[in-house]
């Protein structure tokens, strides 16, 4: 590829899902959840084949991105706005910085397992290949609900191949199937409609993308996101964002654009972003418990807990208990999209 190759890693978000682990001032990115390193140092040294990599973060945690992954360079956004605006203000400043490159965005605080780098290097070269905007999609391993699905449209075949990982054009092309264009992006379905997407053949949406700075602030210009661009262009990053609404990229760029790819992905993935997960990446006992921390487990089965102190279960099964400091969690495994409602809650009395 004739031009640099830019990590950008988002993490500017709390996990409101993993509370109580994750509060509004200890973000899950920070958080190692039973692993050696925490999800952002991990990600980052995941993106360590690149030229260069940003972490993209809100103010308030820019010392703790430094703290853990001080190789990396930090942008801080004005204003927390979801992926929309976070994904335009990355892309604007690193053109600045860096010149005409291609980004590799990705989110801090997923599990990602196997061979990131050739998904990651392939998506790069189609979106220069083609001036267009690519997602990585994932294959569904179950029909989940709470995710984003992507349908494929047309498979293509690249015309050219990059040469900086190393590989011939025949090994690449031996390695990887292509790519896709995007016939439709659906969030959150419902669990019949999930269960015929995997069965179709759609992909998972896993936040994960790729594009030059030109092509993605281009169509950021033809979206609601605008106004941030060209306030971008003025040197007014503030003005910028308040006169934007929090919007995701996906809702704000892709699912309008006429140029947007499919790259499938050649790892295991998972969204660590509710307690339920942690019973997908990490092993059970063999009563299928699920245990991060100090807990006594007296006939329990089936139930995830997580603890930096001590916790004890008896009797129980298919329940999620979290406890962090001064906060308890209990829920049912099968309703843990609901904790959001209790951080809402929590957020409006002013203690999260």
């Amino acid at each position: 590829m004739d031009r640099p190759l830019v990590a950008v890693v988002l993490a500017g978000g709390t996990g409101t899902r993993l509370y109580p682990a994750s509060r509004s001032d200890r973000p899950k990115q920070f958080q190692s959840f039973g692993r050696d390193a925490s999800l952002l140092t991990a990600t980052v040294e995941r993106a360590g084949f690149a030229d260069e990599v940003y972490v993209l973060t809100r103010p308030a945690f820019a010392d703790g991105v430094r703290e853990h992954a001080p190789e990396a360079a930090v942008l801080t956004e004005p204003e927390p706005k979801d992926t929309g605006p976070a994904l335009t203000y990355a892309a604007h400043r690193i053109r600045e910085q860096v010149g005409e490159c291609a980004l590799v965005c990705l989110p801090s605080d997923h599990h990602v397992d196997g061979d990131f780098e050739t998904t990651a290097r392939t998506a790069a070269e189609v979106a220069v290949e083609t001036a267009g905007l690519v997602t990585v999609g994932v294959e569904p391993t179950r029909a989940a609900p709470g995710y984003g699905y992507i349908e494929p449209g047309e498979r293509r075949e690249p015309d050219r191949w990059g040469e900086s990982d190393g590989a011939s054009g025949d090994d690449r092309a031996e390695s990887w199937a292509g790519y896709h264009t995007v016939a439709s992006f659906t969030e959150k379905p419902d669990p019949e409609t999930a269960a015929r997407y995997v069965a179709e053949g759609y992909y998972w949406n896993a936040g994960i993308f790729a594009w030059t700075p030109d092509a993605f602030l281009a169509a950021a210009r033809d979206s609601p996101l605008e106004p941030l661009v060209t306030a971008l262009d003025d040197d007014s990053p503030d003005a910028g964002f308040a006169a934007v609404e929090s919007v995701s990229v996906d809702y704000a760029v892709l699912e309008d654009n006429d140029e947007t790819y499919l790259v499938p992905a050649t790892f295991a993935w998972d969204d660590v972003g509710s307690w339920d997960a942690f019973e997908r990446v990490l092993d059970a006992d063999a009563a299928g418990n699920v245990v991060l921390g100090d807990a006594l487990l007296a006939d329990a089965e089936d139930c995830v807990v997580a603890t930096d102190g001590h916790v004890s279960l008896v009797g129980v099964s298919d329940l999620v208990v979290a406890s962090y400091g001064d906060r308890t969690l209990v829920v049912p495994k099968g309703e843990t999209q609901r904790v959001r409602e209790v951080v809402e809650q929590l957020r409006a009395q002013g203690r999260y």
